[in-house]
C-alpha cells in the first residue's frame, strides 16, 4: 500500500538517459539485467486479501477482503452515482491517501484527466475504494516487484484505478478489462499492486507493475480463483504460469512475455516455463500469512513453509463461511509456534516469605511456582517493547507478521451474494483499526450515506468526532492489560457479529417486501432508505459501545490496576 508522490512534469529524456546508464553499468560489471535486478524491500508488508469462490463458501457467496495496514486515511464516505454531460472529464489525482476529511485538499496533486463516462455508479469510498451499488467488490495488497519496473511518469495510482473501475463496471471481468485498458492508455505510476476483484459469480486476482522507465504503461496478469478454491494475496506476487488460451481462467497485458524477455528475466529458449511471479518479482511467492491461511483451511495438504512455492489456490476441506473468514482476520496465531506471547510467563502466585524463612528454604527449596501468561502480554505490544525483551533474553518473542495488526487503518470483508438484489446481496463487513479488536459493521451496497463521524480520519490528531478514534482509543488502552480486557473485547465483537448475522434473514425478507410493494399515492419506503437506516443504526451503536469501553479502560488504568 503506497502513495508515491506524483510528478506533474514528464521527463522521458531523463529517464531514457538513466536507463542507458544502468545498461552501461551492467555491461561494465559483467552483470546481466537478471542478476542486477532487485525486488522492493520487505517494508511492503501491509495488507492481506483472502478470496473465496462461490462453491467453496457455505452459502454460495463470493468473498474478497482487504486490510489497509499503514498510516493511510480512515475517513470513509459513499460517493453517489450520477449522469454527466457530453465531453465531461474526471481528474486523476494522488495524495488522497493522507487527507483528514473528504473536503481536505492538502497534498492533493492533479496528475491529469480522462474522459468521463456518461453515467457513474455509487460506491463505498474507502482509501482503496471497495464496493459499488451493483455488487462489484475489490480488495488490495501492495506486492512490490522489481525496482526497474517502477515508472512515476504513468498517470494512475492503484486507488484511482479502483475508483474508475467501481464507477463504470458491474462484473469482475469488466473490471479486469477496464483496469488493463486504463493503464495501457494513460500509464501506471505506482509500485507493484494486487487487486482482488469479485462479483456474485467469481473472484479474480489481478497483479500489476509498471513496465519500466521507457514505457509509461504497465505489465499485468490476472487469474481467476477456481470456484471451489480459496486464494490469498499478502504483499507478494503469486500468479504463476499463464495459460492465455484459457480466457476463462487467465488474461494478461499484451507485453507480459516481451518485457520479461527484454529485461533478461525470462529466456523463452531456455526451456523453463514462464512464471509471472518469478519474472516480475524475484521473491519467493509466499510467506507466513499465505501458508497460515492455506494450512488452516486445507491442513491435509501439509504445506511446507520452507517449500519453494505454494499452490496459487487451494480447495478447503470444508465449506468456508463468512464468519470463518472474519475469524481468520482476528487470528494472531494463538496456540501455535508463531504465537508471540507463548513465552511471556510469570508466576501465578508469588510465595509469601517470613523473616525466618531463609534457613528453612535452604534446607528444603520451595517448589517451582505455576507459571501463567502475563496480563500485559499481547500480540499488540509495541515493537520497541518486543525488541527490548528479546535483547534481554534473545528469542523470547518470535517476531511474526500476523494478519491483524495494530497499524491497520481499516479492514473489509466483502461478501457478494449473487442470488439476491445487489443492494442487499453485497455487504462490506467493515472495521476501523485492528480487525482483531474492533466490531464489524455491515455496510450494504444499497447504503447511500454513513454517520458524519465516519468522514473524519484518526491519523492526524486526536478527535472524538472521529468514529475511527472511538475504536482506536479503546483498542490501544485494552492492550495495556490484554489479559484483563481480551475476553470483554471478544464478547463485544461477538455481540455485534451475532446480531448482524441473525438479522440478515429479516433484512432480506424486508427488502423483498419493499420491492414488491406498490404505493403510487405516497413516497415509497425504498430499499436504499431501509438499508441506510440499518447500517447507520449498527454503526452508531458500535461507535457508542467503543466510546464506553474507552472510558472504562481509562478508569481501569488511572487506578493503576
Amino acid at each position: 500500500m503506497t502513495t508515491p508522490l506524483r510528478r506533474t512534469t514528464r521527463r522521458p529524456i531523463a529517464l531514457a538517459v538513466f536507463f542507458l546508464l544502468v545498461a552501461a553499468v551492467w555491461a561494465a560489471t559483467g552483470e546481466t539485467p537478471a542478476a542486477a535486478a532487485k525486488p522492493w524491500p520487505a517494508e511492503f508488508d501491509g495488507c492481506t486479501s483472502i478470496m473465496v469462490g462461490r462453491l467453496a463458501t457455505s452459502d454460495g457467496s463470493v468473498l474478497t477482503c482487504h486490510t489497509c495496514d499503514g498510516n493511510y486515511r480512515q475517513w470513509v464516505n459513499i460517493v453517489p452515482g450520477r449522469t454527466w454531460p457530453a465531453g465531461a472529464k474526471t481528474e486523476i489525482v494522488s495524495g488522497k491517501m493522507n487527507t483528514e476529511t473528504p473536503d481536505d485538499l492538502r497534498g492533493l496533486v492533479k496528475g491529469g484527466e480522462i474522459a468521463q463516462a456518461a453515467a457513474t455508479y455509487r460506491f463505498l469510498n474507502t482509501a482503496y475504494p471497495c464496493l459499488n451499488e451493483h455488487g462489484l467488490a475489490i480488495g488490495e495488497t501492495t506486492i512490490g516487484g522489481r525496482r526497474e519496473l517502477y515508472n512515476p511518469e504513468g498517470l494512475f495510482l492503484i486507488e484511482e484505478v479502483e475508483r474508475i473501475v467501481l464507477e463504470r463496471c458491474k462484473t469482475a471481468r469488466e473490471a479486469v478489462k477496464l483496469a488493463g485498458a486504463l493503464v495501457k492508455e494513460h500509464g501506471y505510476g505506482d509500485y507493484g499492486e494486487c487487486i482482488t476483484i469479485a462479483d456474485g459469480k467469481e473472484v479474480w486476482q489481478l497483479e500489476m507493475f509498471g513496465a519500466g522507465p521507457l514505457e509509461k504503461g504497465a505489465v499485468w496478469a490476472a487469474a481467476r480463483i477456481p470456484d471451489d478454491h480459496v486464494g490469498i494475496s499478502a504483499n507478494i506476487p503469486r500468479i504463476g504460469e499463464l495459460d492465455l488460451k484459457n480466457p476463462d481462467r487467465f488474461t494478461a497485458s499484451d507485453n507480459v512475455f516481451q518485457v520479461a524477455q527484454d529485461m533478461g528475466w525470462w529466456d523463452p529458449a531456455g526451456g523453463k516455463p514462464f512464471k509471472f511471479w518469478e519474472a516480475y518479482s524475484g521473491r519467493k511467492p509466499f510467506s507466513v500469512r499465505e501458508h497460515f491461511v492455506f494450512n488452516a483451511l486445507a491442513p491435509a495438504l501439509k504445506l511446507d513453509l520452507n517449500a519453494a512455492e505454494l499452490p496459487f489456490s487451494v480447495k478447503p476441506e470444508k465449506k468456508v463461511s463468512v464468519r470463518d473468514v472474519l475469524a481468520l482476520y482476528r487470528n494472531a496465531y494463538a496456540g501455535t509456534d508463531m504465537d508471540m506471547t507463548k513465552n511471556l510467563l510469570i508466576p501465578k502466585r508469588m510465595p509469601m516469605r517470613r523473616p525466618d524463612a531463609a534457613a528453612a528454604s535452604a534446607a528444603s527449596p520451595p517448589a517451582a511456582p505455576e507459571m501463567v501468561k502475563s496480563p500485559i502480554a499481547s500480540p499488540w505490544m509495541p515493537r520497541d517493547m518486543m525488541m527490548l525483551i528479546n535483547t534481554l533474553k534473545p528469542g523470547t518473542i518470535p517476531m511474526t507478521r500476523t494478519i491483524p495488526a495494530n497499524f491497520c487503518a481499516y479492514a473489509t470483508v466483502l461478501q457478494v451474494r449473487g442470488w439476491l438484489p445487489p443492494a442487499v446481496g453485497a455487504i462490506c463487513w467493515f472495521a476501523f483499526d485492528n480487525p482483531a479488536m474492533s466490531a464489524r459493521i455491515p455496510i450494504f451496497a444499497g447504503t447511500t450515506e454513513l454517520p458524519p463521524s465516519f468522514a473524519v480520519c484518526a491519523q492526524h490528531r486526536f478527535r472524538l468526532d472521529s468514529a475511527a478514534w472511538a475504536f482506536r482509543r479503546a483498542n490501544r488502552l485494552a492492550t495495556l492489560k490484554w489479559g484483563q480486557t481480551q475476553l470483554e473485547l471478544d464478547a463485544v465483537i461477538m455481540e455485534f457479529e451475532d446480531k448482524a448475522f441473525a438479522d440478515l434473514p429479516w433484512i432480506e425478507k424486508k427488502v423483498q417486501e419493499i420491492l414488491a410493494a406498490k404505493a403510487p399515492d405516497k413516497e415509497p419506503f425504498t430499499v436504499e432508505r431501509f438499508l441506510t437506516k440499518y447500517t447507520n443504526d449498527m454503526a452508531r451503536a458500535a461507535v457508542q459501545r467503543y466510546l464506553e469501553l474507552g472510558d472504562k479502560y481509562w478508569m481501569l488504568f488511572a487506578r493503576g490496576l
